[in-house]
C-alpha cells in the first residue's frame, strides 16, 4: 500500500478543524504527503480535483490532452467561455490553485506513459478507454509499492467507479467511528463468563468483536490488556469466550472498550475484475438487477467508441440500435454470466446521453471518488470493493420527446440538452428558486444550479440568504470563498462567485435569517412566486420553519444534510410526500445535571461542565454585573420581585465579582485563578467525599459509589506541573480581560508565573457537615430554594449598594463570548484545562486541546466529499421537480455513508391521508375562502361538507364557540373584521389573508381534524 510519509507536516487546525474531526491527525498527515494524478479534466475530473485540493493532499497533477469546448461548460465550474480552445488541464490550474495554496498543482498535457504513474500514490482516470485502463492498471497493481488505481466515468444519467488498491491493502479503520465502550456492573465466575453493564446506555457491541478491560476491581485478571472475543451481545450484556471460574470475585468498577481491527483487502486487477466482477455495491434495492446490466452497458459503450471513433449521437435511434446490438453480442458471449434482460429501453437512454457529463452526476461521483482517493492514501475508511454503478433515469422528463429536442443549439447547456431536451432547459432557466444558507451545502448548490442554467433565463430568479460571515475554518469545504473574503457576508461572496461561473445567473443575495421575524422580507408574495426551495441549513429548527412555510404555500422543498462522511437527502413534494417535520430523530440524550456537576464518568461530562463554568464566570456574571451597574434600581427591583433561589444566586455572583473577588492588578487575576483551582479541583472534591465517603451506601443499602459513578480524588496544586500552570495562565488572562486589566509581559514566562502563583495565600479548607449536594438525576437546577431567600436578597442588595459607591461611575466589565476557532484567545486553553483537571479528579482519560474543541465547541465534523455528493443527489431530483409530472415512485430519498461505503436510496413516504365522507385531504391541504365571508358563511360552507363547526379560533383567541350563547351575536360579522376586533389581530400590508383553526364534528359527534382554513379579504 502506497501511503504517504506522515511524519513531518504541521496541520493548520484553524483551517482544517472540521475535517480533522472526521479524519484525525494521522490521516491528515498521510494526506499531506500524498501525490495524486487526475486524468480527464471535464466536469468529473474538475470535481474530484476540487475535493482533493480542499482536503489538502500534497500535490495534484492534472492531465488532459484535449481542449475546452463550449460543451464542457455544462458540468465544469472552472471553465468560462474565454477558455474555449485552451488545453483543459492548463485552463484549470489558476482557479483550482485558489482553493488551497498549500497544495502543489501541476499539469501534463501530452500522452501519458505508464512509467509516469510511479510518481503518485493514487491515480484517477475519468476519460480513458478500457484497453488503456487495463494497461495502466496492470502497471499500478504490480508496482512496488502498489499504486492505487481508480477508473470513474459519468455518461449522462449513468455513472461507474472501479477501484484497485493493490493485491494487499490494509484498512486501518473500517468505519471511522469511535470504539464503543461500556461501564461494567458485574462479571460472573463462569465458563463462559457473563458480563453485565449498567443500563445508562445501550451497548453497541456485535458478536465477534474484540474488547479489552480496564479498572476492574476483584476480577483483576481481566485488566491484562489482552483483546478478548465476545459473543451473545445484548443491549446491556455479553458473554466472554473465557473460563473465569477461578478468577477473583468481581467487586466493582470496570470499563470495557472495543478494539478496532485492521482489515486486509485483496483487490483484483481490472483485467480480471471486468470478467469476474464479484458482488456489486448496490444503491437502490428497487434496481437490484441493474448493476450487471450497467456493467455490460459501459463495456458496450467502450467498444462502440473504439470501433466508430465517436459517441452515439443524442436522439439518434440508429446509434442507439448500434449500441444495443454491441451489447447483445457481448452479452451472448458471456455464457453463465449472461444478463437475462438487456433492457433496450434503458440502453437507448444510455446511448442518447453517453457523451454528456452532467453537473449533478459529476458532483455526486466527484464526492464518491474524492473519498476513495483519501482512503487509498490513508487507509482510513473501507474502500469501494470494487465496482459501483448508478443511474438516475427517473430524472428524465416523463413525456416522450422528439429527437429534435436533443439537438445542440450552440449554448453552454448543450450537454444537458442532449440528455433532457430543450424544453426542460427552458423550465430550468425560468425557475424561481430560494436557497436557504450559503455555507458548505449552499456553495455546492450555487455552483450546481449555475452550471445547470437554473434561474438563468429572463423569467428566472435565484434568491439566496445567509446571515453569517466567512471564517477561516469555512475555507476547507466552502469552496466559493477565499482567504481574502474572511469577515465578509457569505451570501454576497457566494452569489458573486456563482455569477462568475455563469454570468447569466439572475441572483439576489440577502443577509436575513429565515424565521418569523423576517416574514416582512420573505412575505406571502415571495413564497407564492417560488418554483422550489432548497435548504442548505445546519440546524433543525430552521429546517422545521422552512418546512412549515413550504407546506403552507405548497412549494417543493429539497432537503439535505451531512455529518462527517455521512449525508442524506429528503424530497418534500406537495401532495406526494410527507413533509420534513412529519418524522423526527429522537432527541439526543442529555446527561443529568448532577452527573455533570458531581459525578462525571466520561470526558464529555467534564467538557460540558467546563463550558458551563467558562460561560458562567466569563460571560454571564460580567453581563449581570453590567446589567446591575447600568440600572441599579431596575435590576434590584427585578431581583426582589423574583425572590427565588436564582435571583439570590445572581446577586451573590455580582457581589462576589465586585467585592471579594474584584481584581485590580494582574497579580489579583493570578490569585483568583489559583483560588479557583483550589475550589474546583480540591475543595469541592474534599467536600464531596466527606459527604459521601468511599464506603457510603444509598437508602437501599447499595454502595453509593457504584457504576457508573467514579470515586474522585482531590488534586494537590504544583507549579511544577505544566498543565496546572497552563490552566492558571489561561484563567488569569481571561479574568484580566473581563476587568480590562493589562496583562504583564512576564505572564507567559513559566518560571515567573510560578513565582507569582506561589505568593498566593491559599486558605485551609474544612468540609461542611450539612452541605447539600444534588444527587437526583431528574433535578434541573443546582440552586436550592430557602424560606429566607427574601431576607438574603435584601441583605445582598444592601451590600451591593455599598460596593457600588466605591466604583468609578463608568466602570463596566467585559463579558467574553466563547469563540472556539481562535487559538490565540485562551478560550479553549481554559476549557481544556478545566475539563482535564476535573478528569484527573475522577481518573477519566484526558484529551488534547483539539479533541476538547470538537466536544466543547460542538463542532460538526464536515468534509467536502459528502457535501458534494449530497448536493449532486439533490440536483438530480431538481430536474424532476422543475419538469413536473413525476410520481412519488420517481423521487428518491438517500442516506449515504462514504466511510463504509453505503448508499441507500428509496422512494419517499407519501403523506398520511385523512378522509371524511367523499372528502380526503393531507397535511398539504389548506381550505381557502375568498371575499372575507361572515362567520355564518364559513359555518354553512363547512356544513355543506358534512362538518359541524363548534369552535373557531385565531391564534390563541376564540372567535366562536357553540357553547357560548353570546358568540351567536357574531354570526353576521366578517371573519377578518371579527379577528381584528376580538383577537386584536394586526395584519401587515403584505398579508392578504387570515388563518383560522376550526374544530369540527361529523353528524355522529366524532371529532374531524380538518385542514387550516384561510380567509382571503382582498
Amino acid at each position: 500500500m502506497a501511503l504517504g510519509d506522515s511524519n513531518h507536516t504541521d496541520i493548520d487546525e484553524d483551517l482544517h478543524s472540521r475535517q480533522l474531526a472526521v479524519y484525525g491527525r494521522e490521516t491528515m498527515r498521510r494526506l499531506f504527503a500524498s501525490n495524486i494524478l487526475v486524468s480527464g479534466m471535464q466536469g468529473l475530473g474538475a470535481e474530484i480535483a476540487k475535493n482533493l485540493i480542499l482536503a489538502g493532499v500534497k500535490s495534484v497533477t492534472l492531465h488532459d490532452e484535449g481542449s475546452v469546448e463550449l460543451w464542457d461548460l455544462s458540468s465544469n465550474f472552472i471553465f468560462s467561455e474565454n477558455d474555449v480552445g485552451k488545453n483543459r488541464a492548463l485552463a484549470s490550474v489558476q482557479k483550482l490553485q485558489e482553493l488551497n495554496n498549500a497544495v502543489v498543482i501541476s499539469t501534463l498535457t501530452s500522452k501519458l506513459a505508464k512509467e509516469q504513474l510511479s510518481d503518485f500514490q493514487a491515480v484517477v482516470f475519468t476519460d480513458i478507454s478500457l484497453e488503456k485502463a487495463i494497461e495502466f492498471n496492470d502497471y499500478c497493481h504490480n508496482h512496488q509499492p502498489p499504486i492505487s488505481f481508480i477508473k470513474a466515468e459519468v455518461r449522462g444519467l449513468f455513472g461507474s467507479v472501479f477501484c484497485d488498491f493493490g493485491p494487499e491493502f490494509t484498512v486501518f479503520d473500517v468505519d471511522g467511528e469511535e470504539p464503543h465502550t461500556g461501564i461494567i456492573a458485574s462479571v460472573s465466575n463462569d465458563n463462559p463468563a457473563l458480563v453485565s453493564c449498567v443500563d445508562d446506555e445501550r451497548l453497541e457491541f456485535q458478536d465477534g468483536d474484540l474488547v479489552v478491560f480496564s479498572e476492574v476491581h476483584g476480577t483483576t485478571e481481566l485488566n491484562d490488556g489482552k483483546p478478548r472475543k465476545i459473543k451473545n451481545a445484548r443491549p446491556y450484556s455479553f458473554t466472554l469466550d473465557e473460563d473465569t471460574t477461578n478468577y477473583g470475585t468481581y467487586v466493582k468498577g470496570g470499563i470495557v472498550t472495543q478494539v478496532k481491527q485492521p482489515k486486509v483487502l485483496n483487490f483484483k486487477p481490472l483485467r480480471e475484475a471486468i470478467k469476474d466482477p464479484g458482488d456489486f455495491l448496490l444503491s437502490d434495492f428497487s434496481k437490484f438487477d441493474r448493476p450487471p446490466l450497467l456493467h455490460l452497458a459501459f463495456q458496450s459503450l467502450d467498444k462502440f467508441v473504439s470501433e466508430l471513433g465517436c459517441f452515439p449521437v443524442a436522439g439518434s435511434e440508429e446509434d442507439a440500435q448500434k449500441l444495443i446490438s454491441v451489447a447483445t453480442n457481448i452479452n451472448d458471449s458471456l455464457g453463465d454470466g449472461k444478463v437475462e434482460d438487456i433492457n433496450p429501453k434503458l440502453l437507448r437512454f444510455f446511448a442518447f446521453g453517453a457523451r454528456a457529463v452532467l453537473n449533478p452526476m459529476a458532483a455526486m461521483f466527484g464526492g464518491i471518488v474524492g473519498q476513495e482517493v483519501v482512503k487509498a492514501c490513508s487507509g482510513k475508511f473501507h474502500p469501494l470493493f470494487q465496482f459501483f454503478y448508478f443511474d438516475s433515469v427517473e430524472s428524465l422528463p416523463t413525456e416522450p420527446l422528439d429527437s429534435s429536442e436533443f439537438k445542440p443549439i450552440n449554448s453552454r447547456y448543450d450537454a444537458q440538452i442532449s440528455v433532457f431536451g430543450a424544453k426542460l432547459q427552458r423550465k430550468l432557466e425560468d425557475a424561481k428558486v430560494f436557497i436557504v444558507g450559503s455555507g458548505a451545502l449552499g456553495c455546492e448548490f450555487l455552483k450546481n444550479v449555475a452550471l445547470m442554467g437554473v434561474s438563468c433565463g429572463d423569467q428566472g430568479k435565484l434568491t439566496i440568504t445567509d446571515d453569517d460571515v466567512i471564517e477561516k475554518s469555512n475555507l476547507s469545504r466552502q469552496f466559493l470563498f477565499r482567504d481574502w473574503n474572511i469577515g465578509q457576508a457569505k451570501s454576497t461572496v457566494a452569489a458573486s462567485a456563482a455569477a462568475s461561473i455563469n454570468p447569466c445567473l439572475n441572483i439576489e443575495a440577502l443577509q436575513n435569517r429565515v424565521g418569523p421575524e423576517t416574514e416582512n422580507v420573505f412575505d406571502d408574495n415571495f413564497w407564492e412566486n417560488l418554483s422550489v426551495v432548497i435548504n442548505a441549513l445546519d440546524n433543525v429548527n430552521a429546517r422545521l420553519y422552512v418546512d412549515q412555510r413550504c407546506l403552507y404555500f405548497q412549494k417543493p422543498l429539497l432537503e439535505s444534510g451531512t455529518l462527517g462522511a455521512k449525508c442524506n437527502s429528503q424530497m418534500v413534494i406537495p401532495h406526494l410526500t410527507e413533509n420534513y417535520g412529519a418524522s423526527r430523530d429522537p432527541p439526543e440524550k442529555q446527561a443529568p445535571m448532577c452527573t455533570v456537576h458531581s459525578f462525571p464518568h466520561n470526558i464529555d461530562h467534564c467538557l460540558t461542565w467546563a463550558r458551563s463554568e467558562f460561560e458562567g464566570l466569563l460571560e454571564k456574571t460580567p453581563a449581570e454585573v453590567n446589567a446591575y451597574l447600568s440600572n441599579p434600581a431596575e435590576y434590584t427591583t427585578a431581583m426582589t420581585n423574583a425572590g427565588d433561589a436564582q435571583a439570590r444566586d445572581n446577586l451573590e455572583r455580582v457581589l462576589e465579582c465586585l467585592d471579594r473577588e474584584k481584581c485590580e492588578t494582574f497579580q489579583d487575576c493570578i490569585a483568583w485563578a489559583r483560588l479557583k483551582f483550589e475550589d474546583y479541583f480540591s475543595n469541592r472534591v474534599k467536600q464531596l467525599i466527606y459527604t459521601f465517603p468511599e464506603d457510603a451506601a444509598t437508602s437501599t443499602g447499595a454502595p453509593f459509589w457504584s457504576a457508573p459513578k467514579r470515586f474522585p480524588h482531590p488534586l494537590q496544586f504544583s507549579a511544577a506541573d505544566p498543565s496546572h500552570l497552563h490552566f492558571l495562565l489561561a484563567a488569569s488572562m481571561l479574568r484580566a480581560e473581563t476587568f480590562g486589566i493589562p496583562v504583564s509581559d512576564w505572564a507567559k514566562n513559566p518560571r515567573m508565573l510560578a513565582e507569582a502563583v506561589n505568593k498566593v495565600i491559599v486558605p485551609e479548607f474544612q468540609p461542611k457537615k450539612n452541605a447539600k449536594i444534588v444527587t437526583d438525576e431528574k433535578a434541573t437546577t443546582l440552586s436550592t430554594a430557602s424560606l429566607d431567600d427574601t431576607v438574603v436578597i435584601n441583605d445582598l442588595i444592601t451590600k451591593l449598594e455599598k460596593c457600588r459607591q466605591n466604583l468609578p461611575l463608568e466602570f463596566r466589565m467585559k463579558p467574553i463570548q466563547f469563540e472556539k476557532d481562535d487559538d490565540t484567545n485562551y478560550h479553549m486553553d481554559m476549557i481544556a484545562g478545566l475539563a482535564n483537571m476535573r478528569a484527573r479528579n475522577y481518573s477519566i482519560p484526558e484529551v488534547d486541546k483539539l479533541k476538547a474543541k470538537f466536544i466543547a465547541g460542538r463542532i460538526i465534523p464536515a468534509i467536502a466529499t459528502s457535501t458534494a455528493m449530497a448536493t449532486g443527489l439533490v440536483c438530480l431530483e431538481l430536474y424532476k421537480v422543475l419538469n413536473g409530472g413525476h410520481k412519488v415512485e420517481d423521487y428518491r430519498n438517500t442516506f449515504a455513508n462514504l466511510a463504509l461505503p453505503l448508499f441507500s436510496m428509496a422512494e419517499p413516504v407519501p403523506p398520511k391521508v385523512m378522509k371524511h365522507c367523499d372528502l380526503s385531504w393531507t397535511v398539504w391541504d389548506r381550505w381557502i375562502l375568498k371575499d372575507n365571508p361572515t362567520l355564518r358563511d364559513l359555518i354553512q360552507w363547512l356544513k355543506k361538507k358534512g362538518l359541524n363547526a363548534y369552535s373557531i379560533s385565531c391564534g390563541s383567541c376564540l372567535l366562536f364557540n357553540s357553547m357560548f350563547p353570546r358568540h351567536r351575536e357574531r354570526m353576521d360579522k366578517k371573519v377578518v373584521d371579527l379577528a381584528r376586533e376580538v383577537a386584536k389581530v394586526e395584519l401587515p400590508p403584505y398579508r392578504h389573508h387570515l388563518d383560522v383553526v376550526v374544530a369540527c364534528e361529523d353528524d355522529e359527534d366524532n371529532d374531524i381534524d380538518i385542514p387550516l382554513v384561510s380567509i382571503y379579504f382582498c
